[in-house]
């Protein structure tokens, strides 16, 4: 579907944000579909009620294209702003059917973000493409973005390369902004010995929580810590550590917590290696890290790549679920 189309998909309503606490009317997931043509590099929304059980909308078509930069849309990030009033989509400018050369993907690539908005899910901005990377930086994959309480203000964070140690890793480099349209300075927000690419960050009202993939052994990682820009270690019992061929980390949460039980979380992982897409892993307790294989979720399209879930209002559901086909 194109994006003049949605602007015509009825009439502009006001986000409304689930209610603290409350459990979630449903879910929309934002992704991609692969590399075997130039739409299946774009914005795929899926809905479901239950966070198992997925719909794809507008047919199954997609629904935000991009014809800047790359013209190819990867690794598509939800977020709600800090007020309610609208939705970003922020995703890697970046089309590896239109040019398969991995080294130049990572070397000689994009150093912008594609970002589009929305005040209603339904009617989308254009997209805009925005300059994140530092000057020699060779690629900006992945970005995602939080909150930072601390500041005021929304650090985005993503996977680069650089030339000043001729590409030898990829770091998590991140800015801070206050609107998604104008950005800090780049800075270092992740080193490790190794490359680390594919971080995602959540806050459960107390600490934050940190999934990364590490590309020595191509197996994600789990950090916490109180503040978002120190303070982080690894939770050694991650149970899901030594697994292997997984990237792409999402967490949301499935339910929140009530009559005495602790909120209930699902990490998806990417099984690239296999082919697989997400694999969902559940957890009642973040702080230990503790993970156990959950029930295999049901999409229309295979494999369901890197992408992000956003908890919905009954009002957001119920405005997506018109453009669900029966």
């Amino acid at each position: 579907m194109t994006n003049m189309k949605i602007l015509l998909l009825g009439l502009v309503l006001c986000l409304s944000a689930p209610a603290l606490g409350s459990a979630p009317a449903g879910y929309l997931f934002a992704t991609f579909r692969g590399e075997g043509s130039p739409m299946t590099e774009q914005v795929y929304f899926l809905l479901s009620e239950n966070g198992q059980d997925w719909q794809a909308l507008d047919g199954g078509e997609p629904t935000l294209v991009s014809e800047l930069g790359e013209r190819g849309v990867r690794d598509p990030f939800l977020l709600r702003s800090q007020d309610g009033s609208k939705v970003y989509v922020i995703a890697t400018d970046l089309s590896i059917h239109l040019n398969h050369d991995w080294r130049r993907a990572q070397e000689e690539a994009s150093q912008s973000i594609l970002i589009w908005e929305s005040e209603d899910l339904v009617n989308w901005s254009e997209p805009r493409l925005v300059k994140v990377a530092p000057d020699d930086a060779g690629c900006a994959w992945a970005p995602e973005a939080v909150w930072d309480a601390d500041r005021g203000e929304y650090m985005v964070f993503w996977a680069s390369k650089t030339a000043e140690d001729k590409f030898a890793k990829h770091r998590i480099w991140a800015v801070h902004t206050k609107d998604f349209k104008s950005f800090g300075e780049p800075f270092v927000y992740i080193e490790k010995p190794t490359t680390v690419i594919d971080t995602t960050i959540i806050h459960d009202g107390n600490a934050y929580y940190r999934f990364t993939k590490d590309e020595k052994h191509k197996a994600i990682t789990m950090e916490t810590s109180p503040q978002l820009m120190e303070g982080w270690r690894e939770i050694e019992g991650f149970s899901l550590s030594k697994l292997t061929g997984y990237e792409g980390p999402a967490c949301f949460q499935v339910a929140p917590a009530s009559d005495g039980k602790p909120a209930r979380w699902r990490l998806l992982l990417d099984h690239y290696a296999r082919g697989r897409g997400y694999q969902p892993y559940d957890t009642d307790d973040l702080r230990t890290g503790k993970f156990v294989e959950g029930e295999p979720m049901n999409f229309p399209f295979h494999p369901v790549r890197h992408g992000a879930v956003l908890p919905l209002s009954k009002a957001e559901f119920e405005r997506l679920s018109k453009r669900v086909e029966r």
